[in-house]
């Protein structure tokens, strides 16, 4: 049995309940993560391999207990190949370096503007290649995303790069079944419509909503930070993508108010969700191939490379968002959007990736197993959280919710504080500065303070309007 340790937030059979994945964060700051890390799950999932998630955790320390249990680690990327993501890729290639057994990447990406401009990547230049030389020390090529990562990578000097896309789109093999199911978009169309902050506040994306919002009854916005997630569940503020207010997010936009947002934290219900659409686009690309998994066509806004190298070579029908007037019309996509090359070509796609799976020694389940049958039918038999939807009501059910978890995550930290505190007086706990030793409170207990003081300003809203209405 070989024994694959994958790169990825968590199990796709991971059922986590909702405030417990925020807490923990399982989609590692982004639910588009997920899509891509479960489709490569099921993919390498064959009766002759078991594919364990590493939690998407890089523990340098772990190399040796990496090698001694597992045969291969597998890593899915996206546009690793980006300035703020170098300090993790650092610390990827230090464990890569550690490693005796093969090291497979899949659909690594170069993030530059739409120009293919690479002058902003020049600073990680080393970084980048000592990520790449690691890797093809372990494996016979590395798989990146398009056009652009491979000409950066051969400009770099290396030659085994293999453009493959990314293996979500490959979650059901090599069909791909999209299709429009009506002539043209009318305002009783369902339209999902989604986008980052940049994207809201610096490329004009915020009209784009406005305009739809005003004119589709049932669009609805899809979310995929974690900081979104939260807005919805907590009405939580305290990060900085708070500030963006046009994002319909935050607890001040008008569909926040209407219900007509959602953040999904496991890819299967989301897919399942946009099937009973009619249209998706927005510049988030993995919100779109969500969509396209689900059979319903979508367009994609592309604000960089990493979204346009990706759209030209599944041949998604796409828009440069820096072309984009903010009164698109999604009616207009829908009817320009053509689907022939997404849905004709993807067979040779497909064999393309599968091929670079073979040249790396990794089987695939289409090829050598059930097709993904025991895979789908295992996710079919769990229960998964809905969407997480915006919190509009101080209904009793959802404030016992919410507190019943506060509840145990403060009766936890004070166990774990009482503990330490035991531990501490026993000499057996693990070195502390003397200044914390000092300290009357240590730092589970400032901890379990925070804790309660975020519930506090978290919830403090909802509560009050809770009460506001009792009175009246």
């Amino acid at each position: 049995m070989q024994r694959i340790l994958l790169r990825s937030g968590k199990s796709p059979f991971d059922v986590v309940p909702l405030e417990e994945a925020l807490h923990q964060d399982v989609i590692a700051t982004n639910s588009g993560n997920l899509i891509f890390s479960d489709a490569t799950h099921k993919i390498l999932q064959t009766p002759g391999t078991e594919v364990v998630s590493n939690g998407i955790r890089t523990d340098v320390a772990a190399a040796g207990r990496i090698n001694e249990e597992y045969d291969v680690f597998v890593v899915p990327l996206a546009n690793a190949f980006r300035p703020s993501f170098e300090p993790q890729l650092k610390r990827l290639t230090r464990l890569i370096s550690r490693l005796r057994i093969p090291v497979v990447v899949v659909g690594v990406g170069a993030q530059a503007g739409l120009n293919y401009n690479p002058a902003r990547l020049k600073p990680m230049e080393a970084s980048v290649r000592a990520f790449v030389s690691a890797v093809l020390d372990r494996s016979a090529s590395i798989g990146v995303r398009g056009e652009f990562t491979e000409t950066y990578l051969k400009g770099l000097g290396f030659q085994d790069v293999d453009v493959i896309g990314c293996p979500s789109l490959f979650m059901y093999g090599k069909d791909l079944a999209v299709a429009k199911r009506r002539p043209e978009l009318t305002a009783d169309s369902r339209i999902a419509v989604n986008g980052s902050h940049g994207a809201m506040e610096k490329q004009g994306l915020d009209q784009v909503v406005r305009y739809a919002h005003a004119r589709y009854p049932r669009l609805r916005f899809i979310g995929q930070n974690l900081s979104d997630a939260r807005q919805l569940h907590w009405r939580d503020l305290s990060h900085p993508n708070a500030a963006v207010t046009a994002m319909p997010t935050h607890p001040d936009h008008p569909m926040y108010r209407e219900d007509k947002v959602r953040v999904y934290i496991d890819p299967v219900t989301w897919i399942d969700d946009l099937r009973d659409f009619d249209f998706s686009y927005g510049s988030r690309i993995h919100g779109n191939i969500a969509a396209l998994l689900a059979g319903t066509p979508a367009t994609v806004l592309c604000g960089d490379s990493r979204t346009l190298e990706l759209c030209r070579y599944f041949e998604i029908p796409h828009r440069r968002i820096d072309k984009v007037a903010g009164d698109l019309d999604p009616a207009a996509l829908y009817a320009e959007a053509d689907l022939s090359g997404l849905t004709g070509g993807h067979a040779e796609r497909f064999e393309r990736f599968t091929a670079f799976l073979d040249r790396n020694g990794l089987e695939n389940t289409f090829t050598h197993g059930d097709s993904g049958a025991a895979f789908e039918a295992r996710l079919r038999g769990l229960d998964f959280p809905a969407g997480v939807a915006p919190w509009n009501e101080a209904d009793l059910a959802s404030l016992t919710s919410r507190f019943g978890w506060l509840q145990s995550r403060i009766t936890e930290l004070s166990l774990d504080n009482a503990q330490l505190r035991r531990d501490l007086e026993r000499g057996t706990a693990k070195a502390w500065t003397s200044k914390n030793a000092a300290s009357p409170a240590s730092p589970t207990s400032a901890s379990s303070t925070s804790v309660y003081r975020r519930a506090r300003r978290v919830v403090g809203r909802p509560i009050r309007r809770a009460f506001q209405s009792g009175r009246q």
